[in-house]
């Protein structure tokens, strides 16, 4: 595997991006971000990500470049669209951002690359069993392996939990939206992590996204039988988990 690998990490606000040191984690001087670009169109979104690389010191012609995105991504298409443009629904964005960028590229869902960065440097290193991550943010993204491998494009914050898609009643933004303090939140947690164990059966489930940072307002407040953690990494999730997934398949190539 490559030593080092750019991550860049789309979402429907900002665009960031970094140099990375894939067998520690790490990385390599400071995050690029730049503004994703109104609409959100594809071809706009591929001229933002070749600035960011364009500006990042110590990357190569031949670095090994990971691309996480807010969309189901079956075999490099954009199967969806999350707060960016409808446009990327069917689109073979890896064609579009090799051809962009003029090397290979390899694109996944950004909680994938999120579960990633914890299993390979976080939370779940070294464990096996089943490992479900989580987002909370504006919806509930999610991440599911097994014994260490990806099972790609698991939709878990959308189970069906008294007659309504349960990401809109347990989101942070919900949280937000509704004002509800931590002890209402995380009985609306609990409910969904209930059933998310009853389904599944969980060894492990990481909890991330921003509000992780304040997980001891909430986690200690659910009762499972997997254990639960917060996430590690966090902001740099995205981007570490992106680069490693490029990097083992540069390996592959």
């Amino acid at each position: 595997m490559a030593r080092k690998a750019i991550g860049i990490d789309i979402g429907g606000t900002g665009i960031k991006g970094a140099l990375v040191d894939v067998k520690k984690g790490e990385l390599i001087g400071e995050r690029i971000r730049f503004m994703t670009p109104e609409g959100g169109r594809p071809e706009d979104i591929a001229r933002v990500v070749a600035e960011i690389i364009a500006a990042m010191p110590g990357a190569s012609r031949w670095t090994p470049v990971g691309i996480c995105f807010p969309a189901v991504v079956q075999h490099g298409t954009t199967m969806s669209a999350a707060n960016v443009s409808k446009d990327w629904i069917g689109l073979d964005a890896e064609k579009l951002f090799s051809e962009k960028l003029g090397r290979r590229v390899h694109i996944l869902n950004d909680a994938d690359a999120a579960g990633v960065a914890e299993l390979k440097y976080g939370a779940a290193k070294k464990r096996k069993g089943l490992v479900i991550m989580t987002t909370l943010g504006t919806g509930i993204g999610s991440a599911l392996f097994i014994n260490g491998h990806l099972v790609p494009n698991a939709e878990l914050g959308h189970l069906e939990i008294d007659g309504v898609d349960y990401e809109t009643m347990a989101s942070f933004a919900a949280k937000e939206r509704e004002n509800l303090s931590w002890d209402e939140w995380a009985g609306r947690l609990q409910k969904y992590y209930s059933r998310l164990e009853a389904l599944f059966s969980p060894d492990l489930i990481i909890v991330g996204g921003g509000v992780s940072k304040n997980h001891t307002e909430f986690l200690p407040k659910l009762k499972l039988r997997a254990e639960i953690l917060p996430a590690q990494k966090r902001n740099s999730a995205g981007i570490l988990g992106a680069a490693w997934a490029a990097a083992d398949r540069h390996a592959e190539d």
